[in-house]
């Protein structure tokens, strides 16, 4: 172990110059609670300038401990600045529990010089930034990753041809895949192109700015989410055109030319470099979590997960006491060979219903997908239909579209919901189970099978899981969109597969199958025809009937132990 903060007197000489982290770091570092003690003080370099491979200047901020001794290095690239929180949250916090960290802004953002893309630089300039490392007196060949959100897609992209230093990683709520992250199925995924856009162009210009830009995306969010067309409605909720917005906005479909490239989900397909995984239930990059769990799974690496009850957001807020100590727990394993900190098992969960945290040898569980069947009058049974009759219809209007609320969003309102004001809609259908008799468990993933028939051919289906309470509250756990592409009356089927979940169904409380044409803005509204959703002015509503032989299939059993 290195030596602790009592045991130096004086820093190393080439550290003597740097000066204290910024105050508003450390102020913010005052305020947080259930966090491990400072082991070292921290020491700062700012505005270090790295070359990319085509001279570009990333500029870089360095924190380090101030004490004698070899630390391993953290490295740290964002595209939202190298201010609040990301100086506290990890250069100062990670500085003080001995990594020397290096926080560096993407090209194009926070005084990097070249043209931000979302995605088609960060492998090479990831590379740039490790052969910079190995020129550096205090860098011991020791080298690890971690950060969230696309902090998390510039370390696959870093996995694709890892650097042999390259000893650890931590993917926190983290992207690998951005067309999956803007499109569902072809549908436009309208509130986090929006966020996202939001995000990348204002964040790494400061909060004041961000704040501000914030407020006029609240203030326009209706005019950019309802107008005819939706493409480039945009711009004024955002201060202005951004090509790439533009871009990611009118490639729906997954396998256009556009997106070759974009994925670095091959990176987990034969990597050695031992990883952890943190995301929560409500996060709108949960499933690429689970994805790339799976991938590392499957190559033999050696991986952890960790799921939350939290969203993309809470996850660093309320979240954050766990989501540090997983991965401080991580790196101290694999970069300073302290295992002390590894929790037993290669799975922690947060159980919904419970609210209780759980440990499992893997994951999903080996549970048995249990069947669950529409009924009339709104009844959900767990006795298969004996045939396909039309059961229920509704009429959804895209020029009064049915609302979204909650679930796995890039922005505060994600979450589980009280869903009473939206299943009193017309357009929307519940199916109900009865009363339990005893808790049930649900664990892993979550899928229906819907048989639809629809007067147009043309339509889109929302399909969630819901628990009610004994007072009849209905609360979101888990749902997901598909799309019907049949012709004319003729009946389709459609599987959506509606995430994963670990929450348990108290005794006494009922499960619920909601079904609707979308959820908007989440989703960009289906305009009833053919059209591309960005370019439709004409809106079709569209009657949609859910046929008897629909099933939702629940990985679920009697409460674990």
């Amino acid at each position: 172990m290195p030596p602790r903060m009592s045991d130096a007197v004086t820093g190393p000489a080439w550290a003597s110059p740097a000066g204290k982290p910024p105050l508003s770091s450390r102020m913010m570092r005052a305020t947080w609670r259930g966090l491990p003690a400072k082991r070292y003080e921290v020491g700062w370099e700012p505005g270090l300038v790295v070359p990319a491979g085509d001279g570009s200047p990333l500029i870089t901020d360095h924190y380090f401990p101030r004490a004698e001794g070899d630390f391993p290095t953290l490295l740290v690239r964002s595209p939202y600045g190298r201010g609040l929180p990301w100086s506290p949250q990890y250069g100062l916090l990670f500085a003080e529990q001995g990594f020397h960290v290096v926080l560096q802004s993407c090209r194009g953002t926070g005084g990097s010089g070249g043209v931000f893309d979302l995605w088609r630089n960060e492998a090479a300039d990831g590379r740039a930034t490790v052969a910079w490392l190995r020129r550096q007196p205090w860098f011991t060949g020791t080298l690890g990753t971690v950060g969230p959100s696309y902090l998390g897609y510039v370390q696959w992209a870093l996995a694709l041809d890892p650097p042999p230093e390259l000893k650890a990683m931590v993917v926190q709520v983290g992207l690998h895949d951005p067309y999956a992250l803007f499109h569902a199925e072809g549908a436009l995924r309208l509130e986090n192109v929006l966020a996202v856009g939001l995000g990348m162009t204002y964040q790494h210009q400061g909060m004041a700015p961000f704040l501000r830009a914030t407020l006029r995306l609240q203030r326009r969010l209706r005019e950019a989410t309802t107008a005819r067309p939706l493409r480039g409605a945009y711009a004024a909720a955002l201060g202005g055109e951004l090509p790439w917005l533009d871009d990611v906005m009118t490639h729906p479909d997954a396998e256009d030319p556009y997106w070759r490239g974009a994925s670095t989900a091959k990176a987990a397909e034969r990597l050695r470099v031992p990883t952890a995984l943190i995301t929560g239930w409500h996060d709108a990059l949960a499933d690429q979590t689970f994805e790339q769990y799976e991938r590392l799974c499957r190559a033999d690496c050696d991986t952890a997960l960790l799921v939350g009850p939290w969203t993309h957001t809470s996850a660093l807020q309320q979240g954050w006491p766990e989501v540090f100590a997983e991965s401080l727990a991580w790196l101290r394993a694999h970069l300073h060979a302290d295992t002390s900190g590894l929790r037993p098992t290669k799975v922690r969960v947060h159980t919904g219903g419970e609210d209780a945290w759980r440990d499992l040898p893997d994951w999903p569980p080996a549970l048995t997908g249990t069947s669950w069947y529409p009924a009339p009058d709104g009844h959900l049974t767990r006795q298969a239909s004996t045939d396909s009759a039309p059961l229920a219809s509704f009429r959804y209007d895209p020029a009064d579209p049915t609302p979204s609320l909650g679930g796995p969003l890039l922005s505060r309102t994600a979450g589980p919901r009280d869903n009473g004001t939206l299943e009193a809609r017309d357009d929307v259908l519940t199916f109900t189970g009865p009363p339990l008799t005893e808790a049930v468990d649900v664990l892993g993933p979550v899928s229906a099978r819907l048989t639809v028939s629809t007067d147009t051919g043309y339509a889109d289906v929302f399909t969630r899981l819901c628990d009610v309470d004994e007072q009849g509250r209905s609360v979101n756990v888990c749902d997901g969109l598909g799309r019907i592409r049949a012709t004319g009356h003729a009946s389709s089927q459609v599987t959506v597969a509606m995430s994963a979940t670990a929450h348990r169904f108290a005794a006494g409380h009922r499960i619920r199958w909601q079904i609707s044409g979308g959820a908007h803005p989440r989703y960009a509204r289906h305009p009833g025809t053919g059209d591309p959703r960005v370019d439709a002015i004409t809106f079709t509503p569209v009657h949609i009937t859910l046929h008897t032989d629909s099933t939702l299939i629940l990985p679920s059993g009697p409460p674990l132990t």
